[in-house]
């Protein structure tokens, strides 16, 4: 059954995967980002593309974000799945970051995606139900060097939307999470310093890494699925049960490990 779905990080990476990935199984789609040509770019990439409607906007301008999700869901009538890929990564040492790099972090990652959550529920709820994806890290189960922020407003998440799942499950709404690892994308590239400049670096391990369409064919899988959370990527997923089993290898081999 064709769905409506919001997508958020349309413009690129995971989020643009995931819009051709739903757009050839039939559904409507909304795409957002910062990026407005990026995202008509995109748009431009599915074929008789009059069912993607692009909405552009900040996720880090919280104040604006319940106007958004009033803007999306006029423009179907209504929202059955959210997928919020939109985000920033950090490469900087917390001593070196600051404060205003990692509120920016936080509003993006964290605050965005909740209030973007938040504003579309009660119209999912007035349907009968619906499902939000959130796409978090591997680093929101456990944290590694230059990533401080970054690490918290993934953790950050687990809690809030773990939380949210209890509270509306009677509600018919699904709530996934899922946690990538290393990405073939411009993550890194995109990736801010403790100054809020970019990266501008592709990293050895993204570059080498799965990708973004493999990445998103998995996703999909788990949110038909309705898992409650998925671990995709490499050999570096492992990190997980190493961790929940092993914690002490675990806190020896991610103090040196090589993480850009």
């Amino acid at each position: 059954m064709s769905k409506i779905v919001w997508i958020t990080g349309a413009s690129s990476g995971i989020g643009e995967a995931l819009v051709y990935e739903y757009f050839k199984a039939g559904n409507k789609l909304i795409i957002s980002g910062r990026n407005r040509d990026e995202l008509f770019r995109v748009k431009g990439n599915c074929q008789n593309s009059f069912n993607v409607h692009v909405l552009p906007f900040d996720l880090s301008e919280t104040q604006t974000l319940e106007s958004k999700a009033t803007d999306a869901i006029r423009i179907f009538g209504k929202i059955d799945l959210l997928i919020n890929s939109g985000g920033v990564s950090q490469r900087g040492l917390a001593l070196e970051t600051t404060l205003q790099t990692e509120q920016q972090i936080m509003n993006t990652n964290f605050w965005g995606t909740v209030q973007l959550s938040k504003a579309v529920l009660p119209s999912m709820i007035a349907n009968g139900g619906g499902q939000i994806v959130v796409i978090s890290s591997l680093v929101g189960k456990f944290g590694t060097k230059l990533r401080s922020a970054y690490s918290a407003s993934k953790h950050a998440l687990h809690g809030y939307f773990d939380s949210l799942r209890s509270e509306v499950y009677e509600q018919n709404i699904d709530i996934t999470i899922i946690c990538p690892g290393f990405i073939k994308t411009n993550v890194t590239y995109n990736a801010l310093t403790g100054d809020g400049s970019t990266l501008n670096i592709m990293g050895d391990a993204h570059e080498k890494a799965m990708t973004a369409e493999a990445c998103a064919k998995q996703i999909v899988q788990a949110v038909n699925s309705k898992k409650e959370e998925a671990y995709i990527g490499g050999k570096e997923t492992k990190a997980i049960w190493l961790k929940r089993f092993f914690p002490r290898v675990f806190a020896k081999k991610i103090k040196t490990a090589k993480v850009i």
